[in-house]
């Protein structure tokens, strides 16, 4: 997986810059909390479900290779084929063999991040693969724009969260080959528009590629979640459909998958379902009026293996809801393209390093507060501060972090094991920083600007002055009080 985020502090700026993006991080930031507390409102026995729902996830992970292989066998009895794909170049082959063998020339695919980790649209349209280049088009609506403009997600909900109206209309414009004088500007027209191009793709296209939700090794049937009805399409109409996915996706049974569903539609859009949850069974049978007469599943790998048994197993358990990214302070200030990978937030800030190693992507696991908020709205119950923790870990020991940064941990764990003097100095920088500092609202003072170390902390934000005596101080007085 190719990342960017070795550039993640100039991304990091250009974000905070783009006042568009910041926009619709706002809205990200007031509108998903409410929503999603709004339907929990409504399960009284959601907590209790979540914790159903990491059991199932756990117990999956716990016998992957078990589930796995009776996944397999379902999808062999019901006329299907089952690929195991160790890399992402590997599962993009076996993606081109079949699209080769099939004689295919148009591919039409559903949202999958499975697809953008292993960018299998690049390698598909590659111009200098001779007879293995074939036209892709993406049909949900949001990846369809950013393919149009040629970018990446930038949430796993919402593609296109960064690109505005009439952004949208200035690249429909460009893109189709319709005549008008000018960009349209009512959604509705956009929306009708986009539908009318897409319906051709739908109906002229010969393979069809589709992520899933989940796997059931139970009937080996593969769940498809949307909310647009284009995996449907994109599964029932082509001649050829091929599910691409991780690993990691297989459940037990229908039963497991009836109480995944019931935490996921509501963590990520607030809503008991989502508009379409389509479970996908093997090939076109006899009788059927409809469906793909060859239907293969692509499992991926891809470093996902290299988790089990580590202290990182228990992001396997991710079910791509994105609550840790509508909830997260840092994802709602910076957005998802800052991060440089097709996942971002903290779940992203604990994958990528996994998949694309901890070099490149140091930068992602200290994008962090620690404030714990991603870890109490998972609903799969993933410790993703803990796991974050281990990846600055990781980065200390193997000396990647910068050594300013080395070097303040080593003064910092000397000042602790002596505490008169950790007393001392932080008595002293308490006294200096309220020198900066100015009055606010009820009592409180800010510093707007400090220099030196603290210079990157308030370019963008004000920091809280500390208070006028500490804790400890305040502890020590009211004992000697009594």
């Amino acid at each position: 997986m190719q990342t960017t985020s070795r550039q993640f502090p100039e991304l990091t700026r250009k974000a905070l810059a783009d006042r568009t993006l910041q926009t619709s991080l706002d809205g990200v930031r007031r509108i998903m909390p409410e929503i999603r507390s709004a339907a929990l409102a409504k399960m009284p026995d959601f907590e209790a479900t979540c914790d159903r729902a990491a059991d199932i996830r756990n117990t999956a992970i716990a016998n992957l290779e078990e589930y796995l292989q009776q996944f397999e066998r379902q999808v062999q009895a019901s006329g299907g084929q089952v690929h195991w794909a160790a890399t992402g170049d590997e599962a993009c082959e076996i993606v081109g063999q079949i699209c080769s063998a099939v004689g295919a020339e148009q591919i039409i695919k559903s949202k999958s991040m499975v697809s953008e980790e292993i960018e299998l649209n690049a390698w598909l349209e590659n111009p200098e693969a001779g007879d293995r280049q074939f036209e892709v088009t993406e049909t949900d609506l949001g990846e369809y724009i950013i393919q149009l403009r040629g970018e990446k997600p930038s949430h796993i909900l919402a593609p296109s969260l960064h690109v505005t109206l009439e952004e949208v209309a200035a690249t429909f414009h460009a893109h189709h080959q319709i005549e008008r004088q000018q960009p349209l500007s009512d959604p509705a027209d956009m929306l009708s528009e986009a539908r009318t191009v897409l319906r051709d793709k739908f109906l002229a296209a010969d393979v069809g590629i589709t992520g899933a939700n989940f796997l059931v090794a139970e009937t080996g049937g593969a769940v498809i979640v949307t909310n647009e009805g284009n995996a449907d399409l994109t599964a029932s109409l082509p001649n050829t459909h091929i599910v691409l996915t991780g690993i990691e996706k297989v459940v037990p049974t229908l039963d497991d998958v009836g109480v995944l569903l019931r935490v996921l539609a509501r963590s990520a859009i607030g809503e008991r379902l989502s508009n379409y949850t389509t479970f996908v069974q093997g090939p076109r049978r006899n009788g059927d009026s409809s469906g793909p007469k060859n239907y293969h599943v692509i499992l991926l790998d891809n470093g996902r293996s290299n988790l089990l048994g580590t202290e990182f197993q228990d992001m396997l358990r991710c079910i791509r809801c994105s609550a840790c990214l509508n909830h997260c302070p840092v994802y709602t200030s910076i957005g998802g393209h800052a991060y440089g990978s097709v996942y971002s937030g903290p779940m992203g800030a604990v994958l990528t390093p996994a998949f694309s190693g901890l070099f490149p992507a140091a930068h992602l696991p200290n994008a962090s507060t620690f404030c714990g908020r991603c870890e109490s709205v998972c609903p799969v119950r993933i410790p993703l501060p803990k796991m974050l923790r281990h990846w600055r870990e990781q980065e200390f020991h193997r000396k990647m972090a910068p050594a300013g940064q080395r070097v303040g941990l080593r003064w910092w764990s000397i000042l602790n094991a002596q505490p008169w003097v950790y007393r001392w100095v932080m008595r002293l920088a308490a006294f200096v920083l309220r020198i900066f500092s100015t009055p606010g609202e009820n009592g409180q003072r800010w510093i707007h600007r400090l220099p030196w170390l603290g210079a990157a902390w308030t370019r963008q934000r004000d920091m809280a002055a500390p208070a006028a005596q500490s804790f400890q101080a305040q502890w020590r007085r009211r004992r000697s009080a009594k």
